[in-house]
């Protein structure tokens, strides 16, 4: 099967390019000595880039609040889930210290306890105490997702590393209008308390699923369970799985690892 260069793209210009130069070549010295064609095949070569790369889908997958505190002493950085817990182990650390600052530019005696009061006091206008400072700023917490090649609810390592990929959207806080939220190929799963229906409320939303998971009839195959009892379910009649599923099995180790975590907080507190 021979193939003929499309002269409309760039490659197949520069393919139509080598093949006058060589025939070229040919014409003068009837033949193609190795030097210049090493020299011709070198220049044409350069022409190319065979790097790979890849695009990278960026998912944000939640976010942090970056805490810098400073003094004669301590330069430390730590992580916090939101900006109230941040602003706790500061205002702490302001009470700590407060010996330093009290009675001193109208500062009271005693720290108060709102947490925002404490640090504003304690450190005072911005740049008024050149020894010690802090920052405190959100940043999103972010990754590259790895879009399997192929995806089917038939592939056991495709589901794997669709399911790896997963991406949890919490509220950033109480004032927050959306919902906490599971991504999973382009499936959004709502999982929250609901107040007006005082209910635990979970709501699947199908219409952004990648479309490699509908059926042939445009549907996407979903099975709804609850403890071991199924509630709802499109997959009719089929026969049980020769194996436990592998959800299940992570989900006693989950179990576990949580009654772990809560008898040794047990132990610490006798």
């Amino acid at each position: 099967m021979l193939i003929t260069p499309d002269p409309a793209t760039p490659e197949g210009e520069a393919i139509i390019e080598l093949a006058e130069e060589l025939d070229a070549l040919q014409a003068r010295t009837g033949e193609w000595p190795g030097a210049d064609t090493v020299d011709i095949l070198g220049d044409w070569l350069s022409r190319f880039t065979f790097a790979t790369s890849k695009v990278l889908t960026r998912q944000v997958t939640g976010r942090a609040w970056v805490l810098r505190r400073w003094d004669r002493h301590d330069d430390e950085v730590t992580l916090w889930a939101d900006e109230a817990s941040a602003l706790a182990a500061l205002a702490q650390h302001t009470r700590s210290s407060w010996d330093n600052v009290a009675g001193t530019d109208g500062v009271p005696y005693r720290p108060p306890a709102d947490d925002q009061r404490a640090v504003d006091l304690y450190y005072g206008p911005k740049g008024h105490r050149g020894d010690e400072g802090y920052t405190l700023y959100a940043e999103d917490i972010a990754r590259y997702a790895h879009t399997p090649r192929s995806l089917s609810l038939a592939d056991d390592e495709a589901c794997a590393e669709a399911n790896s990929a997963a991406v949890f959207h919490p509220m950033t806080g109480p004032d927050d209008e959306g919902l906490p939220c599971i991504e999973l190929a382009g499936i959004l799963v709502f999982a929250y308390l609901d107040a007006d229906m005082r209910a635990v409320r979970v709501s699947v939303h199908l219409d952004t699923a990648d479309e490699r998971l509908a059926q042939a009839d445009g549907t996407i195959p979903l099975q709804v369970e609850i403890e071991d009892a199924t509630v709802f379910s499109t997959l009719g009649a089929r026969p049980a799985p020769a194996r436990a599923p592998a959800w299940k099995a992570r989900l006693r180790r989950l179990t576990d690892r949580t009654a772990l975590h809560s008898v040794r907080v047990q132990r610490k507190g006798d």
